[in-house]
């Protein structure tokens, strides 16, 4: 049985988990995005009306945050959610669970009021769901070239009156930046993995 809920403080051992293997060897050797689940919880950024979890058999099998990052105009900065990171265990993966709950959420976000939605990913995958390139409507993502389209960078709207017609830069939270070293600390509560150098990683 499938069941889509907010996650409580019951479960952050086990999202902590589940996002450290999911991205684990992904785009760095080792992981950081279990680190910035764990530390947004605690952050003003996070919107915990919108932490979600999946469960199958009642073991969580899938997990999505939001947060709320600004959009700099220059002359004024905007508040502006942002997905991620989202997450499904390595067994359960391409089968349709993170869909489920890109697409749940999506709508509780609109149902709250929320304008509309930015994530950084692939397009081929956000398309899906009504993401189109944020670039078209002006909007930039930090430390990439203005001068270029930045198609991982995308945006679902809601509300088009909402957007702000001049160019904007958009700036993660800053609990999105996180070290090495913090990463190196805070693996010590987790169980071994190796740590490895692959094709295809950012870094």
């Amino acid at each position: 049985m499938m069941k889509i809920r907010l996650e409580n403080e019951n479960d952050y051992l086990e999202v902590e988990e589940l996002v450290r293997n999911s991205f684990w060897n992904i785009y760095r050797p080792g992981a950081f995005e279990h680190l910035i689940v764990h530390n947004l919880r605690d952050d003003e950024s996070f919107i915990a009306d919108l932490a979600y979890v999946i469960e199958k058999d009642e073991k969580i099998i899938g997990h999505i945050n939001y947060s709320m990052g600004l959009i700099d105009y220059g002359d004024e900065k905007i508040e502006a959610v942002v997905l991620g990171p989202v997450a499904v265990e390595e067994n359960h993966q391409n089968q349709g669970y993170g869909s489920k709950l890109i697409k749940y959420t999506l709508k509780k976000a609109e149902d709250m009021g929320i304008p509309f939605v930015l994530v950084i990913g692939d397009e081929n995958y956000y398309q899906r769901f009504g993401f189109k390139s944020a670039s078209e409507y002006n909007l930039w993502l930090e430390g990439t070239d203005i001068g270029d389209e930045c198609p991982f960078f995308m945006i679902k709207i809601f509300d088009k009156s909402s957007l702000i017609k001049h160019k904007g830069i958009f700036h993660n939270p800053d609990v999105f930046d996180v070290s090495a070293e913090d990463a190196e600390e805070f693996d010590r509560k987790f169980e071994f993995k190796e740590k490895l150098v692959l094709e295809g990683q950012l870094e």
